[in-house]
């Protein structure tokens, strides 16, 4: 999705961090497993700043529901537009992708990703580097703010804008994993089971 102004989205609004966040998407996680039974391949995940406690961010949950590949789960775009999403073929070669209600005014993200793909597990270990570390979480709030008053209105900047700080943190969740596989004892080679 090119310039949020010529597309008529909702510009970027960042909201102090909410504590009704993590039940929101879990009373959406629970209505998206009845409507993806058939597709699920593992547990649906809470992502994005509304998954981090303390993190400030739009205030739109972002849910990664693990399927099978692409070309299988095509008819769960049908079900979940009937859910109340609007599909976009948005990164379509890595997801299918969903908004709801509306472009223009955003409560969900949808995310169907392959499970275990590349996309899934830096999904997965970007949140959790930053959910265990205090320090680089608030780094990330701050470049987010900054970010969001230089881009209102233009979502792919700012979504661009955040990589090189995305690719730090995937650097720094894949050394505490190769440490943790090093490590006397780990029991196992691929360390302590986090996504890499």
């Amino acid at each position: 999705m090119a310039n949020a102004a010529t597309q008529g989205e909702a510009p970027i609004e960042l909201v102090p961090y909410d504590p009704s966040w993590p039940a929101r998407f879990e009373q959406e996680r629970r209505r998206l497993e009845q409507v993806l039974g058939p597709w699920l391949a593992g547990p649906i995940e809470h992502i994005g700043s509304t998954a981090i406690a303390g993190m400030p961010g739009k205030p739109i949950i972002d849910i990664m529901v693990p399927i099978g590949d692409l070309d299988a789960a095509r008819p769960a775009i049908a079900a979940v537009e009937g859910a109340g999403y609007v599909h976009y073929p948005y990164r379509a070669d890595v997801m299918h992708w969903f908004c709801k209600p509306s472009a223009a005014r955003r409560t969900h993200h949808l995310h169907l990703v392959p499970h275990a793909s590349p996309l899934w597990r830096e999904r997965l270990a970007f949140r959790d580097r930053l959910r265990a570390d205090r320090a680089l979480a608030a780094e990330y709030a701050a470049l987010k703010i900054a970010l969001a008053r230089r881009f209102r209105h233009d979502r792919e900047a700012y979504t661009d804008a955040k990589g090189p700080f995305v690719v730090r943190v995937l650097a720094l969740a894949r050394d505490r994993d190769a440490d943790s596989v090093r490590a006397p004892g780990s029991g196992s080679a691929i360390g302590n089971g986090a996504p890499r």
